[in-house]
């Protein structure tokens, strides 16, 4: 059985509200703007490449799913409404937006947030509040450090005195701080930071100018896939979930609730498109933020980010937790995140769905697991920590694997028959992270073959497990026994 049905949470997109508004406006068309004095404007600030925010920017943008509940809106007599996409590569921009009454709704990972909630604070039209959630990984795995392919570097120790490219008060560089901290390195004497937006930065590290990049998705998986870096640092071993959320300035929120209840619909339209059509989802959004599939698809699959929506107690907790990173940074103003964090709209959202806001909320599984049948171990997969997947070229669905070992079988099977890989997906042996099956560093251990993300994870695992051997991806397919 092929994985690409979910059918874990209910479907949410046959609702009437949005069937009227298809039959108004075909999938990803645009607003008119009248310019009359009865038409709202909405400005949307998001970050195209920032592929966990895309159920509030990339994929909602392109399938065209605010615009169709704004246009069921003005169907049923109200006003017209015009929607404006702004791009940006990371969150700043947007705050500065947002501060200065020019974007209206927004969406940045967990660290731009708190920045985003501190600056827009001082104002009661620019003040914001953080609305709903897009996209989360419980331990923190959306935020990574990566090296070049010839670097020496095994751990974030190897990089003490050297240079490191991140942008500054993004997510990828508040992990950097709290990783090198843990490390017992000086974030600001113990490194030099070069603060950069990620196209600068990873140019720096192809060239040499850096030792180190630390960003967030899609970056560190785009230059691993490209061959141009390798993972040095997981952000998973920090066990504090990180995520990406979507903000409105509330004097906006409070003028026009009718937009933000479109625009969570509409998100929750979007989240449901990726769980049940995980590969077309994949393809939107590599077509529309210039990124490889395979790349998109590695988070953005099933196994990979948590699409949620709602503004679970664990992400705010690890969020009140990140709020002594402001400080470090530069002269923010304290944050209440209790009076920052609002669910009122999204829980309104979801009442009108019929949907249980609350079991949503005390769930934590990932929504949208890998399932199937195993066709080569000919059994079902059960077991989110093992599951495996093969994306095949010309396919336009994924063969599921029970676990890493079974999905080694398969590629060697399939490489027998003639067939090409397009991706396979592994999770991390140890911290559970989706990752390329031929990027990963594989342990052979009995008939048990295991994949890691990191070099300082393989030792960790050898530390404990001596019997266990290193192998290359390609001898460890040749290997196994079928």
């Amino acid at each position: 059985m092929l994985s690409t049905l979910r059918e874990n949470r209910p479907a949410r997109l046959a609702t009437a509200a949005l069937a009227a508004a298809l039959a108004l406006t075909a999938s990803g068309c645009s607003l008119e703007s009248t310019g009359g004095g009865d038409t709202v404007k909405v400005v949307i600030g998001y970050q195209s490449k920032t592929i966990n925010t895309v159920t509030a920017g990339t994929l909602l943008k392109a399938k065209g799913f605010l615009e169709q509940r704004l246009n069921g809106l003005s169907a049923a007599g109200g006003k017209k409404y015009a929607v404006e996409w702004q791009d940006y590569d990371t969150g700043a921009p947007i705050t500065a937006q947002m501060v200065a009454e020019k974007i209206d709704i927004g969406s940045m990972g967990d660290y731009p947030l708190l920045i985003n909630g501190s600056r827009t604070q001082a104002s009661e039209r620019s003040k914001t509040e953080l609305v709903s959630i897009t996209g989360y990984n419980p331990k923190g795995a959306l935020n990574m450090v990566v090296v070049a392919p010839d670097s020496k570097a095994q751990s974030l120790n190897d990089l003490a005195g050297q240079k490191i490219s991140a942008s500054v008060g993004s997510a990828g560089h508040g992990t950097l701080v709290q990783a090198l901290t843990r490390a017992g390195i000086d974030p600001k004497s113990g490194v030099e930071v070069l603060n950069q937006q990620p196209q600068i930065g990873s140019s720096a590290l192809e060239s040499g100018q850096v030792a180190a990049l630390s960003q967030f998705v899609a970056w560190p998986g785009l230059l691993v896939f490209q061959n141009k870096a390798r993972l040095l640092y997981d952000g998973a071993e920090l066990n504090v979930p990180t995520f990406h959320g979507v903000v409105a300035r509330r004097d906006y929120a409070a003028q026009h609730p009718e937009v933000l209840d479109a625009f969570l619909q509409a998100q929750l339209d979007a989240t449901d498109f990726i769980h049940q059509h995980p590969l077309d989802a994949a393809q939107v959004v590599a077509d529309n933020a210039g990124l490889a599939p395979e790349v998109v698809y590695l988070y953005n699959g099933p196994g990979g980010t948590s699409f949620d929506t709602t503004l679970k107690p664990s992400l705010i907790a690890a969020f009140k937790g990140d709020v002594p990173y402001l400080k470090s940074i530069g002269d923010f103003a304290d944050l209440d995140i209790d009076r920052f964090v609002d669910p009122a709209a999204l829980k309104q959202v979801y009442q009108e769905r019929g949907l249980n806001y609350d079991a949503e909320l005390a769930n934590t599984a990932n929504p949208a697991p890998i399932t199937g049948t195993d066709p080569v171990a000919g059994r079902s997969v059960t077991n989110p920590a093992l599951a495996s997947e093969i994306w095949f070229a010309g396919q336009d669905t994924t063969q599921p694997a029970a676990d890493p070992t079974s999905l080694l079988r398969a590629v060697k099977q399939a490489r027998a028959q003639g067939r090409t890989v397009r991706a396979a997906y592994v999770p991390d042996a140890e911290l559970g992270t989706r990752w390329f099956a031929d990027k990963a560093l594989w342990v052979h251990d009995g008939d048990t073959y295991l994949p890691f993300s990191t070099p300082a994870a393989v030792q960790r695992y050898l530390a404990q497990h001596p019997s266990g051997k290193t192998i290359g991806y390609d001898d460890a397919v040749n290997e196994v026994r079928q």
